[in-house]
């Protein structure tokens, strides 16, 4: 297994470097930069005037941000700086580091992914077990049919229909802002609705294989009882295919949460990674989308860790894959 995770870790650092120099090439061969785009009205003197300094003042930055030197050279200052947290400040707030912004930012997103990925877990697995428990009768199509929709509906229109019931209907729940635990009810359910609904079918189609399989045959043959079936073998057996999509879904809402952010008007990643990519926030796009690219990769190998706990065969097999 140490083995397994060593690989999977130079995995990560060849793909943390192909992930920085891709995000560098496209952030320099996206139109304009941030002095061009302050400049736009009114050429360097209106940058000049938003921040309230001289034009000298002005290239004095473009030095310190090291804008004229080579794109290797600023390359690797930003993949350094990200990796020994050294990490500068951001062009369009200057006096505050990009790490002070992320640490102020970073753990709204991050409890908000987790508890929509907690939420949804416990959902899709509670429907997909009552589905497969009732195939085929009334219960299995109406479960089915609601996760059907679920899946078809994007985030951003189910967060729209909850703001509507729950904020401007009936005025249970805030819809905007962040000052307390109530305000993350609606964020969260619309990040976990549409993967409840994927979810919970590949749940309820694993969970029945699983039930149609021999040794669940033998079990019955041996006396077992539908408890020992279900809780004993059926959906330890299943999960194992249920984890295999809960990964992608976790890189999937992990980018997710930008819109939703938006929405509700959440102060998290969402605000600082807009505005730092439509105002050419060199630093701040760079170390935000590092960080995204490693907490994505990171959950990725825990996923994959998981595995091994829950099946055997893979703490046997030495996790060759």
């Amino acid at each position: 297994m140490l083995m397994y995770v060593a690989k999977r870790i130079a995995y990560i650092v060849v793909a943390f470097f192909a992930v920085s120099l891709i995000t560098f090439i496209l952030m320099k061969a996206a139109p304009g930069s941030f002095l061009a785009m302050n400049a736009y009205s009114g050429g360097v003197a209106a940058a000049a005037t938003n921040f309230n300094v001289s034009q000298a003042v002005m290239q004095a930055l473009q030095q310190q941000y090291h804008l004229n030197d080579p794109w290797y050279v600023q390359y690797w200052g930003y993949v350094w700086s990200f990796v020994t947290l050294h990490m500068g400040t951001s062009f369009e707030y200057p006096n505050q580091e990009t790490l002070t912004i992320i640490a102020q930012t970073f753990p709204v997103s991050i409890m908000l992914a987790v508890l929509s990925i907690i939420v949804a877990i416990v959902l899709s697995v509670s429907f997909g077990v009552l589905s497969a428990m009732r195939e085929n009768n009334w219960v299995d199509s109406t479960t089915m049919f609601v996760a059907t929709m679920g899946t078809a509906v994007p985030s951003y229109v189910v967060a729209v229909f909850l703001m509507l019931v729950f904020g401007v209907w009936t005025h249970w729940l805030p819809v905007i802002g962040y000052q307390g635990p109530k305000y993350y009810v609606l964020p969260v359910l619309a990040l976990a609705i549409p993967m409840i609904g994927s979810m919970s079918r590949y749940m309820r189609n694993s969970l029945i294989d699983t039930l149609h399989s021999d040794f669940i045959k033998t079990v019955l043959a041996k006396g077992g009882g539908m408890r020992q079936v279900m809780f004993g073998h059926g959906i330890r057996n299943s999960l194992l295919p249920f984890i295999t999509v809960v990964g992608p879904q976790l890189a999937a809402l992990m980018m997710g949460t930008v819109f939703i952010e938006q929405m509700f008007s959440v102060p998290g990643m969402a605000h600082v990674f807009t505005s730092a990519a439509s105002q050419r926030d060199y630093p701040l796009i760079m170390d935000s989308t590092l960080l995204y690219a490693v907490v994505i990769m990171i959950m990725n190998l825990i996923v994959d860790l998981v595995y091994g706990l829950v099946d055997p065969r893979v703490r046997k097999t030495g996790y060759r894959s």
